[in-house]
């Protein structure tokens, strides 16, 4: 028995159109942002008690700091000492914090020109430096050895505090280290670390509960003053 086999036919296949692949392909979603490493609380701790430290460097005379600011660069050469430029700088520091420490015991007083006149505070009142006839400017000495311009025991803290804020200040300008401690061991830049924000903390609160009212060299006189 034979049996006719037929051949099927050829069914043309329909090719997908330009159309139905565009629409088939899904719109590109877009990607999520990589989200960013939001930092530690320690290291936001770290970042605000830094910055409470360079907030400090106001309670600095402006000229002190701004010798600082224009004279590390040169005296360490960018942080690279060698015997005598590290001895300069030394002294250097010493000559800047004593001036911190001066100014704490600087006040001034305005005349009846309306000019301000500056002086140190003793045990007995104002003394001026850059007023030869002070009665003339209205300046008697029952005004100038009022109890305000006496010298007293909040001067002396706020001058040891004055000398300590600048020397937070100075630990944490890196020519300053690098010139003194150029490969320090990790004892050591550990306490370069944690000294300088431990001495703002201390300082500020300080300065908090006991604000000076003193207006001397390098201070901002506050109106009616």
């Amino acid at each position: 028995m034979s049996t006719d086999l037929r051949a099927r036919p050829n069914v043309p296949t329909k090719q997908p159109s330009e159309k139905d692949t565009t629409a088939n392909v899904e719109p590109d979603t877009p990607k999520a942002a990589p989200l960013e490493r939001q930092p530690s609380i320690q290291q936001r701790a770290t970042q605000s008690l830094t910055s409470t430290v360079a907030n400090l460097a106001n309670l600095l005379p402006t000229g002190t700091l701004l010798a600082f600011q224009l004279l590390m660069p040169v005296f360490t050469q960018n942080g690279t000492c060698d015997s005598a430029t590290g001895t300069m700088t030394f002294i250097l520091l010493t000559i800047l914090a004593f001036s911190c420490f001066l100014a704490s015991f600087t006040d001034s007083v305005k005349g009846t020109d309306e000019q301000v006149y500056y002086g140190f505070v003793t045990s007995k009142g104002l003394w001026l430096f850059d007023c030869p006839d002070p009665s003339s400017k209205g300046l008697t000495p029952a005004k100038l050895s009022e109890k305000k311009f006496q010298r007293g025991l909040r001067d002396w803290a706020h001058a040891i505090l004055s000398v300590l804020v600048f020397g937070a200040v100075a630990l944490r300008d890196k020519n300053v280290v690098q010139c003194f401690y150029p490969m320090p061991r990790k004892e050591t830049q550990e306490v370069l670390n944690i000294l300088p924000i431990g001495i703002g903390i201390i300082c500020s609160l300080c300065f908090t509960v006991f604000p000076t009212t003193r207006h001397g060299i390098g201070y901002p006189v506050t109106p009616g003053k």
